[in-house]
């Protein structure tokens, strides 16, 4: 698995940003109530940066130690792709919440602004995601190895 290029995150970011802009015009247009993240959203995006982080670190600690410390491919894949679905859909939900923001900013009436406050915790904390799912990929990775200079390895010369 590569690690996460900064591509697909701009490309999500925007395709957020258009949709949540998209969807706040048509809630308006066909005359509903325009969203609002609830306090909770933000809370939880950062909860879950937090344990992403928290299952990285050991990964981290058990490749980069002087003494090597056998650990479970498995589940270090499974950390290094759960980071990548949270920077992925912390870009995403970034990209949606500034869309949210550039809507309610638009308007020539401006809504209450606890609306306001709650869309920017809401983005916030998906930029914290993001983050956080860039960090914990990182730490996900390992040193590389030189097989150069190991005797008898896959470069040695057959006789």
């Amino acid at each position: 698995m590569k690690r996460t290029r900064p591509t697909p995150l701009i490309g999500l970011g925007v395709a957020g940003l258009v949709i949540g802009f998209l969807v706040e015009l048509g809630a308006a247009g066909a005359g509903l109530a325009v969203f609002i993240p609830p306090l909770s959203l933000p809370i939880t995006l950062v909860a879950i940066a937090a344990i992403v982080v928290g299952f990285a670190i050991p990964i981290r600690r058990a490749t980069h130690a002087k003494v090597r410390v056998t650990i479970d491919p498995f589940r270090a894949m499974r950390v290094a792709v759960l980071a990548k679905a949270c920077s992925l859909s912390g870009a995403l939900l970034t990209g949606s919440g500034i869309g949210f923001l550039a809507y309610l900013l638009s308007r020539s009436v401006l809504p209450a602004s606890g609306a306001i406050w709650q869309a920017v915790a809401a983005t916030l904390g998906a930029a914290i995601l993001m983050t956080a799912g860039l960090v914990a990929e990182y730490l996900c990775t390992l040193p590389p190895e030189d097989d150069d200079t190991k005797p008898g390895g896959d470069h040695a010369r057959a006789s």
